[in-house]
């Protein structure tokens, strides 16, 4: 007969295998989908982009609510990136992110708005700057010719998701040893160390079959690159949130929170592949 401590354990040990498996169903419906688009590219994937940053600039906003940000600014500006992004440059991407902050100073303005004026404008370009900057960098990485945009934006996407899938599965199995706790009190270094090593070996593998164009060396720089901001992209939602006071910045995925609950990393590591994918020796 289990003793009651035992019985705790085996009920702990269910309900782990358990968050892991529904934190699995929901992830790979959403992969396949984003794959599916990087694939087709141009204005859809433009499209689902502009959507995922409104979706994560509407969670920000309401987590910061009490800094008075002006979203309108951040999605029209957040929007007019991801399409200056697809039909511009990198530099039309900067300048349309650079006239958020006379646009924000207008909005004030328009308000009536006198105080707290230093707390409205650092929230309302946190937004432009963490989320609408990320989901144009994913866009300027899908405009590089083909199959260089395409194979790395998956390299990237497919690394992240199976890193932190793997950085949750570690740490919940053989986590011992804190990593921030005064950030994200369940996050371990045993954790850290499966999700960096799961996200460098999965774009390396990837990159066996992008050796056409994509040499070895290449994608070992890549996947070191994504797997060193990925945690630090995790860590700096779980701040933000910590600081707010609320577990999950959304609801978007029910028990697995919001938009930015899932892509916090991605916000950090597509800006690095974009940057890396620039500057990569590739073949040929």
């Amino acid at each position: 007969m289990a003793t009651p401590r035992r019985a705790a354990a085996n009920r702990s040990a269910v309900r782990k295998r358990s968050d892991l498996l529904s934190r699995i169903l929901v992830a790979v419906p959403a992969a396949v989908l984003a794959v599916v688009l990087v694939d087709v590219g141009g204005a859809a994937w433009m499209a689902l982009m502009a959507l995922l940053a409104c979706a994560c600039l509407s969670e920000l906003y309401r987590m910061l609510s009490g800094w008075r940000p002006v979203p309108v600014v951040g999605f029209v500006i957040a929007l007019a990136m991801c399409v200056a992004a697809r039909y511009g440059t990198l530099a039309d991407v900067t300048g349309t992110a650079l006239a958020s902050l006379p646009l924000v100073f207008i909005a004030m303005l328009a308000r009536g708005q006198s105080d707290e004026a230093a707390a409205t404008i650092a929230s309302t370009l946190l937004g432009v700057l963490w989320i609408g900057l990320p989901f144009a960098c994913a866009v300027l990485l899908r405009q590089l010719p083909d199959p260089v945009g395409k194979g790395i934006l998956i390299d990237v996407m497919v690394g992240t998701f199976l890193g932190d899938t793997a950085a949750y599965a570690g740490g919940r199995m053989f986590g011992r040893h804190l990593l921030v706790p005064a950030i994200s009190p369940k996050k371990t270094i045993e954790g850290l160390g499966f999700g960096v090593l799961a996200t460098i070996v999965a774009i390396v593998v990837a990159g066996l079959y992008q050796e056409a164009w994509l040499p070895h060396g290449s994608a070992l720089l890549l996947g070191v690159g994504v797997a060193v901001v990925a945690p630090v992209g995790d860590l700096f939602e779980s701040l933000l949130k910590r600081d707010a006071g609320i577990k999950d910045a959304g609801s978007l995925f029910g028990a697995h929170g919001g938009a930015l609950d899932r892509l916090d990393a991605v916000l950090f590591t597509v800006v690095v592949g974009y940057f890396i994918a620039l500057h990569l020796p590739l073949a040929g």
